[in-house]
């Protein structure tokens, strides 16, 4: 342990180095494209530039996700804080807090994150995608395009990240449930990488010609299954999960473009409606009662989601008793694991699926997250030390199965 680690650890208490549930790395500009079939020609990414600039197409059409996919520069991380605590103080204007600087090695090197991770005081981490948080909606249409899309980037994150490095960071590849044939078979590719978890648009699966389905639907349980079967959970990442759309009906953008389009209506009504419905058509629609080993975590959704849920889910399940195989507060207690974005009230959380269930997410390096992750403990006071140590490290490796 270094001397910086020794020194967070006196000042947390005696609980054991914390593990990250919410950490990301930044793609290269050829993580969909270094191995995807060429014969996808433009249906997948493209990378185009133009002169000094360098932009990509999604299925021929501009990929406004992420403007700048080279990340660089990029965001510096935890610069934000006082905008997501919505406490800008008076007279600053708000955008003025976003910073840029160079883009940091360690951003795309394992070894370097692991020295990052040191100074940080972390045990361990679990990073999920940038970029690839927005390449699913992107090609919704094309089902085809779209399975491949995620296999090729799956192999990039081998080949760059590998899965789990010296079990201390460990990476989410991504799985579509579009065509559930495909996803079985690469969840089969991916068993045998010592793949942890796998990460998951919250969204209605597309299945092609503008129409989707919930991830209840029957044709999905063979994936579920996979993914039982082989002990891996799912870990439900923000995403652009195409909720603009109903963002528009009130006028405003159908794409989600964060950094070309201000819509601040659009960021009240969209909110975190996607992981709140994905939660509730896997509890409605039977996926839990179907597979009840499956585990799965809600992360960079924050909570305040999870209280109304239960609400409504309780009201409906009074109403509809035959839809719901006991009170669905004790299924969402059992299944489900929560990231609280550090604002929020975390104690309140735990009150209400159990201080084993919330997991400690530091989104670092993006500039909405903390600049030092394990700053998070400071949202804990209140909690016992055998309860921070659950929200700090241990629930993370129960959601992973990982012996502790």
């Amino acid at each position: 342990m270094t001397t910086a680690a020794t020194r967070q650890q006196a000042a947390r208490g005696t609980y054991t180095l914390p593990f990250d549930s919410d950490n990301h790395y930044y793609e290269t500009t050829d993580s969909f494209t270094r191995h995807l079939d060429p014969a996808m020609g433009s249906r997948g990414i493209m990378v185009v530039k133009h002169g000094t600039h360098t932009q990509l197409l999604a299925g021929g059409r501009l990929f406004e996700f992420i403007p700048n996919p080279t990340f660089d520069p990029v965001i510096v991380p935890g610069c934000q804080d006082l905008f997501f605590r919505g406490k800008v103080p008076k007279g600053v204007d708000p955008r003025s807090l976003m910073k840029v600087e160079p883009l940091d090695p360690a951003y795309r090197n394992p070894a370097l994150r692991l020295e990052v991770m040191d100074r940080q005081g972390l045990s361990g981490a679990l990073l999920f995608p940038t970029l690839a948080c927005g390449v699913e909606e992107a090609l919704r249409d094309d089902v085809g395009a779209t399975m491949a899309s995620v296999t090729a980037f799956n192999t990039w994150l081998d080949e760059d990240w590998g899965y789990s490095h010296q079990d201390r960071i460990m990476t989410a590849p991504m799985l579509s449930f579009a065509d559930p044939d495909e996803a079985v078979a690469e969840i089969d590719r991916l068993v045998g990488r010592n793949v942890r978890i796998v990460s998951v648009r919250p969204a209605p699966v597309p299945i092609g010609h503008g129409r989707s389905r919930s991830f209840g639907h029957p044709d999905y349980d063979k994936v579920w299954a996979k993914l039982v079967a082989h002990d891996i959970p799912v870990g439900f990442h923000l995403s652009d999960s195409g909720y603009h759309k109903f963002a528009a009906f009130w006028g405003g953008p159908e794409r989600f473009a964060p950094f070309r389009v201000s819509n601040p209506l659009g960021q009240v009504l969209v909110a975190d409606r996607a992981i709140h419905d994905t939660m509730a058509s896997l509890i409605m629609d039977g996926v839990f009662a179907r597979h009840p080993r499956l585990r799965v975590a809600s992360v960079e959704n924050g909570s305040d989601w999870v209280h109304l849920l239960i609400k409504r889910l309780r009201k409906q399940a009074n109403q509809t008793p035959r839809v719901f195989a006991e009170d669905p507060a004790e299924t969402i207690r059992r299944h489900v694991w929560v990231t609280p974005y550090y604002e929020e009230d975390i104690r309140a959380l735990a009150d209400t699926i159990g201080v084993d269930r919330v997991l400690f997410g530091s989104d670092w390096p993006h500039g909405e997250g903390l600049a030092n992750p394990t700053d998070f403990v400071h949202e804990l006071e209140g909690f016992t030390e055998s309860e921070t140590d659950r929200i700090m490290r241990t629930n993370a490796l129960d959601l992973l199965g990982i012996d502790h």
